[in-house]
């Protein structure tokens, strides 16, 4: 099961519990504001949240990561470069927002770890680095579900903006059309701040044309 949220509290941003609908067991992808309303969603369908898994370390993809961290005792993880935006106001942009952000406990992973749920081990997600938008991006894809968790790397006919700390646009573009476009064509993409889309769809796109 896949559950959408959109949080927000500068701008909406999507979180989405990936659950196994046996066990009810799962993982949280970028819970970046609105702990209360994510954490009363876990509450009435009966989550059990594993890992808070983060696609990069935007103030807008982590806010609400360490209320819900401390509420429910449980790992934040994500790519091995988030290290410089965990840490760092000014790179996660929370220091513009005047409510500096920082992640004091966090689970660094090597690029293409694969995180399976202790409760049911063949419901799992892959890592995958997609550097651009950020040095730290990434995406989390499940082959068996056929969906990818892009954050911003891609939208529905567009990509996230490098103009940023440790963004580069060559990058960015390179990334996606040799490690998201490459992924099978029926791939559903789900991103920080647009609807689903498509490898099929986005591979249309004249931005990713080398």
């Amino acid at each position: 099961m896949i559950l959408q949220a959109t949080v927000m509290k500068y701008i909406p941003t999507n979180a989405y519990f990936y659950i196994d609908n046996e066990t009810k067991h799962g993982f949280l992808i970028d819970p970046g504001a609105q702990a209360d309303k994510l954490l009363a969603m876990i509450r009435d369908k009966g989550f059990v949240i594993e890992r808070i898994l983060l696609t990069h370390g935007h103030f807008d993809h982590i806010g609400a990561v360490e209320k819900i961290r401390q509420a429910l005792s449980i790992p934040v993880c994500m790519q091995a470069n988030g290290r410089a935006y965990a840490e760092n106001p000014v790179w996660n942009l929370s220091a513009q927002t005047g409510t500096p952000i920082t992640l004091p406990e966090v689970t660094y992973l090597p690029d293409y770890s694969t995180i399976s749920l202790d409760a049911s081990p063949a419901c799992d997600l892959t890592l995958i680095p997609v550097p651009g938008h950020t040095t730290d991006g990434a995406m989390y894809y499940t082959k068996k579900d056929g969906v990818a968790f892009v954050g911003d790397s891609i939208f529905q006919g567009s990509y996230g903006r490098t103009d940023m700390y440790g963004g580069d646009e060559a990058t960015l573009l390179q990334n996606i059309r040799e490690k998201i476009l490459t992924l099978p064509d029926e791939t559903i993409l789900l991103s920080g701040h647009s609807a689903p889309t498509t490898v099929r769809d986005e591979k249309d796109c004249p931005f990713y044309r080398s």
